[in-house]
């Protein structure tokens, strides 16, 4: 998950007539940047969501209108269809919205860490899974049941059977909570991978902003190498730091992903590098393709991002219409292009013609 853990609501769209009028009228034909895209790249990360909906017997009564006859349009073209194929799938069952959002991009990706599942000296920081008071959102109408980041470090749900895995670095397992999932390399060839079931419930902080309110990195030093680098530096200041952020993040085994998968995505499938976005539910539901524009973006070439990619996750930092996190892929160069990310783009949402 990005940015921390994700949250649990699905948005409902829904268009005035004027609006379904003019989004009627626009054509992705005609929008900058989509003649050039990649279609199959982008059909093959949308067809994981349409096997995900076509799995469901019945639409839930949040899911957009439209979207499940587009899922099942999906799952008749052909799984690695041409890029003619693809491209026309998109442009029969969806049109764009009738106006495009302007906000902040980020990045962020899955974490290859070393770990052990038994304690030792050198792999001593646990990973836990998550207790029964553990929650799925922040809580804000009453305190949370569960310890505090500084209270679970200090042992506070030691004894009692919930480690998973253990890592050897404080700093590490910060930034897989971060990230919301990992690759943990157990040492003897074997890889377990984690992913998010569970917070504590209490509000994410930033420590990012707070190193850079107070002075203890350069704003265009704050990204996820150059906080890692500080964080490493300053062990005493950089465990205050963290303790900050009082959220803390549970995990649990991924057993049924192929190695070649990404970590799923809180809408249930495998992530795309490069075509999985992040937004917030109340801005794009789940599953629902979005065309992204920005400049050009770390990790993804010299030339100006602009392609088509899909609404696969959620997360407590990703807020607002305008804000949204591209997974930028698995290991240390997708770490690098990740942290590196933060600028501004425009996101134009595809709505299925049955909305419209």
């Amino acid at each position: 998950m990005a940015g921390d853990a994700p949250t649990s609501s699905i948005a409902k769209l829904t268009l005035s007539p004027s609006d379904a009028d003019e989004c009627r009228q626009l054509s992705l034909k005609s929008l900058a940047g989509w003649p050039e895209d990649d279609h199959r790249a982008a059909f093959r990360a949308f067809r994981k969501s349409a096997e995900r909906l076509g799995a469901e017997e019945t639409s839930s009564p949040d899911m957009l209108p439209g979207l499940k006859a587009a899922a099942e349009g999906a799952l008749r073209v052909q799984a690695d269809p041409s890029s003619a194929e693809a491209r026309s799938f998109f442009e029969t069952f969806f049109a764009l919205a009738p106006s495009a959002t302007e906000g902040l991009l980020t990045g962020y990706y899955e974490p290859v860490i070393e770990a052990r599942r038994e304690p030792s000296d050198a792999f001593g920081v646990p990973i836990y899974r998550p207790p029964d008071e553990a929650v799925q959102i922040e809580i804000t109408d009453r305190p949370p049941l569960c310890p505090d980041r500084s209270a679970i470090e200090a042992g506070a749900l030691a004894g009692r059977g919930l480690e998973l895995a253990y890592v050897a670095d404080p700093v590490d397992l910060f930034f897989i909570h971060v990230q919301g999932s990992a690759r943990l390399s157990l040492g003897d060839g074997r890889h377990m991978r984690i992913g998010f079931a569970g917070k504590s419930g209490h509000a994410y902080t930033s420590i990012g902003r707070l190193a850079v309110e107070r002075g203890y990195l350069a704003r265009d030093a704050a990204g996820k190498a150059g906080l890692e680098h500080w964080l490493k530096a300053h062990r005493q200041a950089g465990r205050r730091l963290m303790a900050e952020n009082r959220s803390f993040i549970f995990f649990k085994e991924i057993i049924d992903l192929a190695s070649e998968d990404g970590p799923l995505g809180a809408a249930g499938v495998p992530l795309s590098a490069g075509r999985s976005l992040a937004v917030d539910p109340g801005f794009a539901a789940l599953h629902l393709p979005v065309f992204v524009s920005a400049p050009p973006l770390p990790g993804f070439g010299p030339g100006p991002f602009c392609r088509l990619m899909v609404a696969q996750d959620v997360g407590s930092a990703i807020k607002g219409a305008g804000r949204a996190d591209i997974f930028a892929g698995s290991g240390e160069e997708a770490g690098k292009a990740a942290g590196e990310i933060r600028d501004r783009g425009v996101l134009r949402l595809l709505l299925p013609k049955a909305t419209v």
